[in-house]
């Protein structure tokens, strides 16, 4: 993977950071200071993609950081159509999980590249549909535990000790870990901001 220009992923997720190094682009991290809060009349899709373009705009619009590319992201979890957010404590976060016992939800992922230089953004929203197995109170306390499920969107990581609870899923994983990144990637590649591979010649 090559860049050709500096790239800022504006969020304080290890998740989004390993996955992008995962694929070898060079970026650094500059949180935002966006509050992810819902507005009333919002779909979650728009929830999510106003969030993602909030947070690249916002650290875009700092004078003192430098870079071209900023990559913002939001992540949600969706039962019933309601938004399932981080649990303030564990018995929210087993109410959480006892709601997604056996079922299916959805994990909606926003994500936003603002081009600083030409002041355009491109985003959009890719959905996941992901299905637990039933649960028993014992893994569920079991899973609690481990603390795992405290700073986590819905109460669980698909990329953790979480997984052994997901029995399916339908569309993309990373897009569940936090970044879709198949489309972020292809994004920046649009855009000229990376090159997956060498020319061959």
């Amino acid at each position: 993977m090559k860049s050709t220009h500096d790239i800022v992923l504006a969020s304080a997720s290890p998740r989004r950071r390993e996955l992008l190094e995962r694929v070898g682009i060079p970026f650094r991290v500059v949180p935002s200071d966006i509050p992810e809060d819902e507005r009333p009349g919002e779909s979650p899709e728009e929830h999510v993609l106003r969030l993602s373009r909030d947070k690249a705009g916002e650290v875009a619009g700092r004078a003192d950081i430098p870079g071209r590319w900023f990559i913002g992201s939001d992540t949600i979890v969706l039962r019933d159509g309601g938004i399932l957010g981080k649990p303030a404590d564990e018995a929210e976060a087993a109410a959480m999980l006892r709601s997604l016992s056996g079922r299916e939800h959805r994990v909606l992922s926003g994500y936003a590249v603002h081009d600083r230089e030409t002041g355009t953004t491109h985003a959009d929203v890719v959905a996941t549909r992901v299905r637990f197995k039933p649960l028993t109170a014992a893994e569920i306390a079991g899973y609690i535990a481990t603390g795992e499920p405290m700073d986590k969107a819905g109460a669980y990581a698909i990329q953790g000790i979480g997984v052994f609870m997901v029995e399916a899923i339908d569309g993309s994983y990373t897009n569940v870990v936090g970044l879709p990144l198949c489309e972020v990637i292809a994004v920046l590649e649009k855009l000229g901001a990376v090159r997956l591979f060498d020319n061959p010649t």
